[in-house]
């Protein structure tokens, strides 16, 4: 089976529900994968907007998954670190944890959320930026896979 992302919330390429952007509760979607590549010691998650109009815009970075979670239930608390030893960094809101789609009112933007299945726990402290984790995951990535929702306001 390939590496696989999925959410109950929404389909692939379809609008991401009110309640998961800034227009609602601004909670993160249930999300869950499968095919998970032997020896995957650590998840990481970074979700994005390539249309937003300043460039990529970030959304949430999270790391340090462990191998055995197949799954993120809605709601993850923004908090810098996990009760399951996850962590969490700073998105371009200068918040931490998830902050969901909030474009500007117009055009539909896409909204990217990128697993990754790492052979290693990250020596990376919690806050740290997009391009910090970048930085720690090069030479540690066994796969990527990514699941793409819509939203405009």
């Amino acid at each position: 089976m390939a590496f696989s992302l999925t959410s109950s919330a929404f389909a692939a390429g379809a609008a991401i529900p009110a309640q998961y952007t800034c227009k609602g509760a601004d909670t993160s979607p249930p999300l869950e994968w499968n095919g998970v590549p032997a020896n995957t010691a650590t998840f990481a998650i970074i979700m994005d907007d390539p249309d937003a109009p300043a460039g990529t815009w970030v959304h949430w970075v999270l790391w340090n998954l462990p191998a055995n979670a197949h799954s993120l239930p809605e709601g993850v608390p923004k908090r810098e670190q996990l009760d399951d030893g996850a962590r969490q960094g700073r998105n371009s809101f200068r918040k931490a944890g998830y902050n969901g789609p909030c474009p500007p009112a117009g055009a539909t933007h896409r909204y990217f959320f990128r697993l990754y299945a790492l052979d290693a726990k990250l020596d990376l402290a919690a806050g740290a930026s997009r391009s910090q984790l970048d930085e720690a995951m090069k030479g540690h990535v066994l796969a990527e896979t990514e699941y793409m929702g819509t939203f405009h306001k």
